[in-house]
C-alpha cells in the first residue's frame, strides 16, 4: 500500500517521498521456467535445479535479472498509478540498473519505490522519476536498484 494520499495535481509534493512498498510476489520455480520460456533465457542456472544445486555457486536456481526488473511495473501500478487514477501510464526508460544480489527460487520479494522527480509536459504528462528496490525476504542487501521513468497521462 502507498505511504501517502496520491494527488497528480500536487504532485511536486511527491518528490523525496517513500510511496512505499508492493505486495510481495514469490519467485517460485514455475515463475522462473515460464520467464524463460517467455524470453528464450534458458541458461541452467535458472532452469535446471539439479544442475544449479550441483554446479552453481548459489546452491539453487536463481531468478532472471530481467525478471526481477520486470516486477517494477506492477508495483508502480499498485503504489501509484492506481492510487493517483492516472488513465494512462507507458514506461518512459531506465537510467540506472544494478542487480546487487542472486534471488533463489523459491524466494519472496517485494518492491519498494521513491519519487524522484516530476516534471510537467504539458498536454496534462507527467514524467515522473523513481528510485526502485527489489527487495528481498530477510536480507538486508536489494537484488536490484534500478532507477526509471514513466510517463503518467493524466487527461
Amino acid at each position: 500500500m502507498p505511504a501517502t494520499h496520491i494527488d497528480l495535481a500536487n504532485a511536486h509534493e511527491l518528490v523525496g517521498r517513500d510511496l512505499g512498498v508492493s505486495s510481495w510476489v514469490t519467485l517460485d520455480q514455475a515463475k522462473i521456467d515460464t520467464f524463460a520460456e517467455c524470453t528464450g533465457d534458458r541458461q541452467w542456472i535458472h532452469v535446471d535445479p539439479e544442475r544449479a544445486k550441483r554446479e552453481g555457486p548459489f546452491g539453487d536456481t536463481i531468478a532472471h535479472g530481467y525478471l526481477l526488473l520486470a516486477l517494477i511495473a506492477p508495483a508502480t501500478f499498485e503504489l501509484l498509478i492506481e492510487p493517483a487514477g492516472v488513465a494512462q501510464a507507458v514506461n518512459y526508460g531506465l537510467d540506472r540498473v544494478r542487480f546487487v544480489a542472486p534471488v533463489r527460487a523459491g524466494v519472496r520479494v517485494r518492491v519498494r519505490i521513491k519519487v524522484l522527480s516530476v516534471e510537467g509536459k504539458g498536454g496534462g504528462r507527467l514524467l515522473v522519476t523513481t528510485d526502485n528496490a527489489v527487495e528481498i525476504e530477510g536480507e538486508s542487501k536489494p537484488a536490484l536498484t534500478a532507477v526509471t521513468l514513466a510517463m503518467l497521462i493524466t487527461e
